[in-house]
């Protein structure tokens, strides 16, 4: 799939690179400033390692290659949001979110080329499928995100979300490896704890999660807790129904002892009745959870309508009284297409 001289350099087994680097004459440190350059720096050309003399970036880039990700376009919300559009090696785009608060930076992150989760509700489901993202392209975006987040607070990102386009969990071992640099040494060093990956919910790969003992965060996508509603609004949960989407967050739990949090989108006259609300409350009585009751933001040529601020506050009302934790969720980012269900990597987001 990929086309370079001996590959991506960030493909190749660590081994490899060093072994190279010494046939060259270079000392064994100039390995550890390397990998110190990729993961830690986050470079994603020759040139811009400047430890490095010119000889040995020449040589480097006419030996190895990148198939890094780069920024097409921004555009800022009035909010402060950040909307990026990263162009990938074979001229595919995929979306990426910089969310700035007081204290905080979330860099909300795209793991697959579209998705095939095919939500109605989701411009992103919309689109269709066209690949998976390598782990170095989702660990470009939160590269590029980090830069980008100094740039305009001062500070590093504090948080991280798989919530971008595409299904992480169709994707998962990508994610994994993307979240080892993410983590670890060499690379970000953040804690998992502020990594969230978001699902629509597919049972084996969440208790393969468990089975990994994962550090970071999982929450569903879960909009309706009958499985003929549910199965109405995200196709693919027609696979899948809901009591082993319960047996895998229960598994999940066991094995990692992390809350869960679900995240409902509240659509007006669908989901959103106190039936809807005494469902989910029943589901949710399954495992330790928070709940998160997020507005439907507009997606052009879809007919839903955001729930009314009276209903709402009903909702909450009725999964407070069954003695969950619910918050409601404001949306960040509407006015240029980048809140949540709203990514579709279009070309023209500073129109």
């Amino acid at each position: 799939m990929i086309t370079d001289k001996i590959g991506d350099i960030r493909l190749l087994e660590r081994n490899r690179v060093e072994k190279w680097l010494i046939e060259q004459g270079e000392q064994r440190y100039r390995f550890r400033q390397l990998e110190e350059w990729l993961w830690t720096k986050g470079v994603r050309s020759f040139d811009e390692i400047t430890s490095f003399p010119k000889c040995l970036r020449d040589k480097l880039s006419q030996n190895f290659s990148f198939i890094s990700v780069s920024t097409y376009k921004i555009k800022e919300s009035k909010d402060g949001t950040l909307k990026s559009l990263f162009s990938l090696y074979d001229d595919e785009l995929v979306e990426g979110v910089l969310i700035i608060s007081n204290n905080r930076s979330t860099a909300c992150i795209s793991t697959q080329v579209g998705c095939k989760s095919g939500c109605k509700f989701c411009a992103t489901g919309q689109a269709g499928f066209k690949r998976n993202l390598h782990f170095v392209e989702i660990f470009d975006q939160v590269t590029i995100l980090n830069k980008l987040s100094v740039e305009h607070t001062g500070r590093p990102l504090s948080n991280i979300v798989f919530m971008g386009m595409g299904e992480p969990l169709l994707n998962y071992e990508a994610v994994k490896e993307s979240v080892k640099y993410i983590t670890g040494k060499p690379g970000l060093e953040m804690s998992p704890s502020r990594i969230t990956l978001s699902t629509v919910g597919i049972p084996e790969m969440i208790k393969k999660m468990g089975d990994d003992n994962v550090k970071y965060n999982l929450a569903i996508s879960f909009h309706a807790a009958n499985d003929s509603k549910r199965s109405e609004l995200i196709p693919l949960a027609k696979k899948y129904n809901l009591k082993e989407l319960a047996t895998a967050i229960k598994y999940f739990h066991k094995k990692t002892n992390n809350r869960i949090t679900i995240e409902y989108l509240l659509l007006g006259g669908v989901n959103d009745l106190p039936g809807d609300a005494a469902e989910l409350a029943i589901f949710c009585r399954n495992f330790p959870v928070k709940i998160n009751l997020i507005n439907f933001n507009p997606v052009k040529g879809l007919d839903f309508v955001n729930s009314s601020k009276e209903d709402t506050l009903r909702f909450q009302k009725i999964l407070k009284n069954k003695n969950m934790i619910v918050n409601i969720r404001r949306s960040r980012g509407i006015d240029i297409d980048a809140a949540c269900g709203q990514l579709a990597g279009k070309s023209n987001i500073t129109e």
